[in-house]
C-alpha cells in the first residue's frame, strides 16, 4: 500500500480533477509580542511581529488540494470588498479555477486572530451566515453543472455560513450520483438530511455526536456502532470520523479502520479537517482504495497539527511523512 500511496503523491495527483463548494474564508493572522499592560484599559498590549493571510474554510481545503498537484476547481461566495480582492489573489497565485466564485452583497467572511507566543489572545469575525437568496443560488448552481461533467470527485465543504443550504446540498449530491461521482461532505450543525445520498461524510467526534440520540465516546467500538447507524440513516457509502489524538476511523459496510494518529506533537487541530477530506477526496479520485486513502489522509492530517494556525500539507511534505 505505502509504494501504491508514494506513486499517487509522487505525479498520480496531477491527473485527478476535484471541484469544492462551500463557504470560503479569508484567515488572518497577527503574530505578536506582549510585554506590558495598556494605560487606557487592564487589556495586553500586542505588539505586532508578522502578519499572515490564507485561505479559510472551503477554500482551506482547495489550498491543500492546489498545493497537492491537483487540478481544483471552487464554487463559493465573496463580498465586493479588500477581504475579497485579497483572497481571489491567493487563489490566483495557486493556478486555482475560481471562475466558480461569485460577488454578492454579503462580506466576504474572515476571521481576524491575535496570537502571543502559540496562545491566541482574541478573534475577530467579519461575516453574514444568512442563507443565499434564490437568484445567488441558482447562480452558483448553474456553475456547478457546467463544472461537474469535467470533474473526477466533489466535496462539499460547510462551514455554516450560508452556501451549503438544503437546496445545494441535495441539488450537488443528486447530480454526483447521477453521473457516478464521488461526493465526499464535512458536514456542520445536526441537520443531516441534506446530506442523504453523499458517498461520504467526514465529521469530527463532536459533529457526530451532534447527530446522535445518545453521545458516544471516542472508543473503537462505540464509533463503528455509531458510523453504522449513521449510513444506514442516510444512505451514505461510508463514514470517515476524525477522532484526534486518536487518529481517525473509516467505516464502509464491513470494511473498518481505525488508523492512529501520526503528530509526535500537536500545537493546532484548526483546519486538520480541512485536510483531511481533501487528501480523502482526491485518493478516491485517483481510483485509491478508501482504507488506503484514509490511511493517506491520516498521515497528512499528522503533518496539519504539528503547525501553528490555518495550515495546508504540501507534496513534499506529505511524501516525507509517508516515507
Amino acid at each position: 500500500m505505502i509504494n501504491e500511496l508514494k506513486s499517487f503523491v509522487g505525479g498520480g495527483m496531477d491527473a485527478c480533477k476535484v471541484l469544492v463548494i462551500g463557504d470560503v474564508m479569508l484567515d488572518k493572522y497577527y503574530f505578536s509580542e506582549v510585554a506590558r499592560i495598556s494605560p487606557e484599559a487592564p487589556v495586553p498590549i500586542a505588539h505586532v511581529m508578522k502578519v499572515k493571510e490564507t485561505l479559510g474554510g472551503a477554500a482551506n481545503v482547495v489550498h491543500n488540494l492546489a498545493l497537492l498537484g491537483c487540478q481544483t476547481s471552487l464554487i463559493g461566495q465573496i463580498g465586493r470588498d479588500v477581504h475579497g480582492e485579497i483572497f481571489l489573489s491567493k487563489l490566483n497565485a495557486l493556478g486555482v479555477d475560481y471562475s466558480g466564485v461569485i460577488e454578492t452583497g454579503k462580506p466576504t467572511t474572515t476571521k481576524i486572530r491575535v496570537i502571543s507566543g502559540h496562545q491566541q489572545m482574541i478573534r475577530l469575525d467579519f461575516e453574514d451566515a444568512a442563507e443565499l437568496d434564490g437568484a445567488t443560488t441558482d447562480e452558483l448552481l448553474k456553475n456547478f453543472y457546467e463544472q461537474l461533467p469535467n470533474v473526477d470527485a466533489v466535496i462539499i465543504s460547510d462551514y455554516g455560513k450560508g452556501v451549503c443550504t438544503k437546496k445545494i446540498c441535495r441539488e450537488v449530491i443528486g447530480a454526483c450520483r447521477a453521473q457516478k461521482k464521488f461526493v465526499v461532505v464535512d458536514p456542520k450543525g445536526d441537520k443531516w438530511q441534506k446530506y442523504f445520498d453523499a458517498s461520504f461524510i467526514t465529521p469530527n467526534l463532536k459533529e457526530l455526536n451532534a447527530v446522535l440520540s445518545k453521545k458516544i465516546s471516542n472508543v473503537d467500538a462505540q464509533i463503528e456502532e455509531a458510523a453504522q447507524k449513521i449510513i444506514d440513516e442516510f444512505n451514505l457509502s461510508g463514514l470517515v470520523v476524525t477522532r484526534s489524538a486518536e487518529g481517525l476511523s473509516l467505516v464502509e459496510g464491513e470494511k473498518i479502520s481505525h488508523i492512529k494518529a501520526r503528530a509526535q506533537e500537536v500545537f493546532d487541530v484548526s483546519g486538520a479537517g480541512d485536510t483531511v477530506i481533501a487528501v480523502f477526496a482526491l485518493a478516491l479520485a485517483g481510483k485509491i482504495d478508501s482504507a488506503a486513502a484514509a490511511y493517506l489522509a491520516n498521515v497528512a492530517a499528522g503533518v496539519v497539527v504539528a503547525k501553528v494556525g490555518t495550515y495546508a500539507v504540501s507534496r513534499e511534505e506529505l511524501m516525507a511523512a509517508l516515507t
